[in-house]
């Protein structure tokens, strides 16, 4: 920025002497002075050109180096805040809407990052002293300009206030339809399928029939700005101009003092139409900054832990009256009472909207409950850092998420600590040997965003391979086998018995073959324990619930 300062003052210091120079010229060709003078004059004109356009091409590079350097900084912060928001938020946001926010709103603020205050001020300085030099010229002239220059500052703040609100709306409509653009885009399948390519073609015509009047809006009230400003420099420089030839007729001013007023008064118009500009930018940066600034203070409801460590090794859990729902009205946990020793494997099953998969979300504490307590190894995780609560705890869930990037950085999640041969090896204990010998790039092989190139299931088992890999004390698998073939799936459940061995697991399914290998066995309905105990006990009781499930499922099975 002070670099920038020095390279703009340079810019303005040649602005000004350029005219004063080429005016000494022209008065002293009339009068017939010696050629060596005028050819000094000539070249001196020349090398203030040459300057102020290599002074001008240094000033661009550093103001885009500013510029880049505050945007990404803004950026990254921008991304870590949104990491550290909750779930909650998450949900209420799509992902484009907020893409839209960290690059869109951000980029708004480009120029004002790196031009805004130097170039103002720069601006203002250049157009004080201008005004000054055509007081000492001639003070009528000067005087004149400086009453126009006033006024039209002043109605460029008038509308400035006005056109912000509008350029705010504009952002949001903005970020509305790339929020619209994601969500329907990774809906893409079950449009098609079902014929809803026409509805969503009319609601993308609605979103962006609303974008383009806040646009229109908001564009003609900057252009307000525009009209004021050229109107009254114009007016202005018509009246300099003009008094400047009443005053050259009387003999007062020379010919070359004419062409510095004329000089002077064109040089006006470039700061003036600067500050218009930056106003005009002003009027975004404004929206944008209030829109980033919202996004920075939205605090997480989750609230760090002060740090309590929990034990090493396996996990015990416990629920003690645990309540939640993600709206206040609707709760979908109700008073959850539950206990397992570390080192066992619970198996939780249950109707479709019982709560299962809200139970797990508690553990990896991507929310708090509403009531109650939540505790691994005996600790409440309200008082554990989330750092810590999360890189104790594998989560697998039916939903996964592949990156575009190297099979190694989608196993590794970018970890570059691991081993190629520990990986390697949790591959070929996987059963993906064959598929990992086939990579025409080895663990260096691209996959493409979302996993492109592979099927769901082996989608599935590359997240069995991250659990392997991060080795955790507590292993969350939520319906992570419901995209595997039995043969498949066989293979992963004699994988996972060895990752389970001495490890406290929670196994949320829908297919009861799934929880065959768990030691307890957890029964929700409604938000509500209906059962719990040992997964044999209960199987080998006829009057119990899990029992009866066994029962529907064999039957199934048979028809």
């Amino acid at each position: 920025m002070v670099l920038l300062a020095v390279l703009l003052c340079g810019a303005i210091g040649g602005q000004v002497l350029a005219p004063l120079v080429a005016s000494r010229f022209i008065d002293r060709a009339i009068a017939g002075g010696a050629l060596g003078d005028l050819t000094v004059l000539a070249l001196l004109t020349m090398g203030l050109a040459l300057a102020g356009q290599v002074v001008a091409v240094a000033e661009t590079y550093v103001a885009e180096q500013v510029s880049w350097t505050a945007t990404n900084a803004l950026r990254a912060d921008l991304v870590a805040h949104l990491l550290r928001l909750d779930a909650t938020f998450h949900t209420a946001h799509t992902p484009g809407e907020l893409i839209e926010r960290v690059d869109g709103d951000v980029a708004a603020l480009a120029r004002f990052f790196s031009r805004f205050v130097v170039s103002v001020l720069g601006n203002g300085v250049l157009m004080v002293g201008v005004l000054g030099l055509l007081l000492v010229v001639d003070w009528r002239v000067g005087l004149g300009l400086s009453v126009f220059v006033a006024m039209a500052l002043i109605a460029m703040l008038r509308i400035r206030a006005i056109a912000t609100p509008a350029w705010a709306a504009e952002r949001q409509a903005s970020a509305d339809f790339y929020g619209f653009l994601g969500e329907y885009l990774a809906g893409l399948e079950d449009i098609r399928s079902s014929g809803a390519g026409a509805f969503v073609l009319r609601r993308c015509a609605e979103v962006m029939r609303s974008w383009l009047a806040a646009t229109r809006k908001a564009q003609m009230r900057g252009y307000a700005l525009v009209a004021s400003s050229q109107g009254l420099f114009g007016l202005g420089t018509a009246a300099a101009l003009a008094l400047s030839a009443m005053l050259f007729e009387d003999g007062t001013l020379t010919i070359g003092t004419v062409y510095l007023i004329f000089r002077y008064t064109e040089m006006l118009r470039q700061p003036t139409e600067q500050i218009r500009n930056e106003v005009q930018d002003l009027q975004q940066a404004d929206a944008s900054l209030g829109r980033v600034e919202a996004l920075l203070g939205t605090a997480p409801r989750l609230a760090d832990g002060p740090g309590t460590a929990l034990p090493p090794g396996p996990l015990s859990l416990e629920l003690d009256d645990v309540s939640f729902g993600y709206a206040a009205d609707a709760p979908v946990l109700r008073g959850v009472r539950l206990g397992l020793a570390p080192g066992r494997v619970l198996g939780v099953v249950g109707r479709t909207g019982s709560g299962k998969t809200t139970l797990t979300r508690l553990l990896a504490r991507f929310y708090d409950p509403s009531a109650g307590v939540v505790r691994l190894g005996g600790v409440d995780l309200r008082t554990v850092r989330l750092e810590a609560v999360r890189a104790r705890i594998g989560l697998v869930t039916q939903e996964i998420h592949l990156f575009d990037a190297s099979v190694r950085d989608n196993l590794t999640l970018f970890d570059d600590g691991v081993p190629d041969d520990r990986i390697n090896a949790v591959l070929d204990t996987l059963g993906l040997a064959g598929w990992r010998q086939a990579l025409p790039r080895g663990l260096d092989t691209p996959l493409g965003a979302g996993g492109a190139g592979l099927s769901a299931g082996q989608a599935q088992v590359l997240a069995f391979a991250r659990v392997f890999l991060r080795d955790p004390d507590l292993v969350i698998l939520d319906e992570a086998s419901s995209r595997l073939d039995p043969a498949t799936e066989r293979l992963v459940q004699t994988a996972l018995g060895r990752l389970l061995d001495g490890r406290t697991a929670v196994v949320v399914a829908h297919r009861l073959a799934t929880v065959a290998y768990a030691d307890d066995i957890l029964v929700l309905e409604d938000g509500r324990v209906r059962e719990h105990g040992p997964r044999l006990a209960l199987a080998a009781d006829p009057a119990s619930r899990f029992a009866r499930l066994l029962r529907v499922a064999t039957d199934e099975v048979a028809t």
